[in-house]
């Protein structure tokens, strides 16, 4: 079962070929970074992509953040030797694109050493029909990232403000993602220009459940981590459940009423979890200063 409390409100994808984002990337305020040899990198590049990646890598400087590299999909030409190096890499995880079956997740998570958790993106309409299986395939996965972009293309659908396509796959997939224990991440935003839209997105996301969201640009890491953040007033609420509950337990009362609202177990849970989140967001910016 993945550690919930971890931050990955903001997840930001970097181009393995581009020295100069693997460099800036150092600096960041992600949550954690995706150094992609997929998709961000054209055919032709991909080997020297993989080979600059790993030097990166080695040469270190990404802490506090959490670093994970999204290697080409099973039955590409590059899918071995991205395999092989990642896995020789202090990288926290593998990030497994097109996945559709459990078949592909127990080969890839076969590979993984022990340390190294595997991520898998849920981004064709088979990965969608199949979520709950992939989910459940192995216990070396530990998150999955919604791809509405290929998705998209797939259904031959639209973009649309609300994303009203996606609906059905965002829900089943963050279904899957909890039903499994497993984090869960939001599709990414395209639209560089609509700070309003891309905002109200994470708004969304964050509504439906999501850890956080997938990202493409700078840019737009400080909006995902403020959003994806409890705010003040979920904390003081969470911090008066919890303070009652304990007091009601150590007075023997069965009963606990916070604001008029009666307080279960699971309200208190729900409240030791957000308080759990927010102190683990403010380790990760002690150790980002330190």
């Amino acid at each position: 079962m993945t550690d919930i409390i971890r931050p990955r409100r903001s997840v930001l994808y970097m181009p393995g070929s581009n020295d100069r984002a693997l460099e800036k990337a150092r600096s960041l305020p992600a949550d954690v970074l995706i150094l992609d040899l997929e998709d961000a990198v054209a055919p032709d590049a991909k080997v020297a992509a993989r080979a600059q990646v790993i030097a990166a890598l080695a040469k270190g400087g990404y802490e506090p953040r959490e670093v994970v590299i999204r290697i080409n999909g099973t039955g590409t030409a590059w899918h071995a030797d991205d395999l092989a190096a990642a896995v020789a890499s202090p990288a926290a995880a593998v990030l497994l694109p097109k996945v559709e079956g459990a078949g592909q997740v127990r080969a890839a998570a076969a590979a993984l050493p022990q340390h190294m958790d595997l991520w898998c993106m849920i981004e064709t309409p088979l990965a969608i029909l199949h979520v709950e299986e992939i989910a459940a395939a192995s216990a070396k996965t530990r998150c999955l990232v919604i791809g509405t972009s290929d998705l998209a293309t797939d259904l031959n659908a639209l973009h649309t403000p609300h994303r009203e396509p996606f609906m059905t796959a965002l829900s089943m997939s963050l279904l899957a993602a909890r039903a499994y224990g497993l984090a869960a991440l939001d599709g990414v935003y395209l639209d560089l220009k609509d700070d309003e839209g891309f905002e109200a997105a994470c708004h969304q996301g964050r509504q439906f459940g999501f850890d956080g969201k997938t990202l493409i640009h700078p840019r737009q890491v400080e909006p995902a981590n403020r959003i994806f953040a409890p705010s003040d007033d979920d904390i003081a609420e969470a911090d008066i459940i919890v303070t009652a509950f304990e007091q009601a337990q150590a007075e023997g009362k069965g009963v606990v009423v916070v604001n008029g609202q009666l307080v279960e177990h699971l309200h208190v849970t729900a409240a030791r979890r957000l308080l759990a989140l927010e102190e683990a967001i403010s380790a990760r910016l002690r150790g980002a200063s330190a």
